[in-house]
């Protein structure tokens, strides 16, 4: 087992980020430039954040079966997180109903992480080779520049969703 702290450490980091910015937008009100500004470096972040802990983690820790179940449940959570962010997008934000939605997203949001870092990483450590985190150190960094350069707001209802 190789020493995996540096990689959770470096997305425990990400996640304080997300944390700080789910605060500062539910201190905002209504369709102001602050809640409009914050809100798209949030979605940037988590959607960048997202693609590139799938291709650096999730992708390594489905190769290893103890922790495939735990793979495939983090995986889908990013899809649904994923869709919350495109109906908020798609909600106008001086509506009192979006607040309710952001806060919705706010709780599951914060349930994934934590999960993430008081369970998954923790299992996950006791997989890992020093070939894994050197891979993951590398695509991780690469990867999250260029996801969350390209990332954007993708404004769609969750009910006009696909699944």
């Amino acid at each position: 087992m190789a020493d995996s702290k540096e990689i959770f450490d470096r997305l425990k980091q990400d996640h304080d980020k997300h944390r700080e910015l789910l605060d500062k937008i539910l201190q905002t009100s209504g369709e102001t430039d602050e809640r409009k500004t914050l809100f798209e470096e949030l979605t940037k972040e988590l959607k960048g954040h997202a693609a590139a802990e799938e291709q650096a983690l999730y992708s390594t820790m489905l190769r290893k079966p103890p922790t495939t179940d735990e793979t495939r449940h983090s995986v889908a959570e990013h899809h649904e997180l994923d869709e919350a962010l495109n109906d908020l997008a798609a909600t106008d934000m001086s509506e009192g109903g979006w607040l309710t939605k952001f806060k919705t997203f706010d709780h599951d949001y914060r349930h994934h992480i934590e999960e993430e870092e008081d369970e998954h990483f923790p299992d996950f450590a006791k997989h890992l080779t020093e070939e894994d985190m050197e891979h993951m150190r590398t695509v991780f960094e690469r990867r999250k520049k260029e996801e969350k350069a390209e990332a954007e707001i993708t404004p769609e209802k969750k009910e006009d969703a696909k699944e």
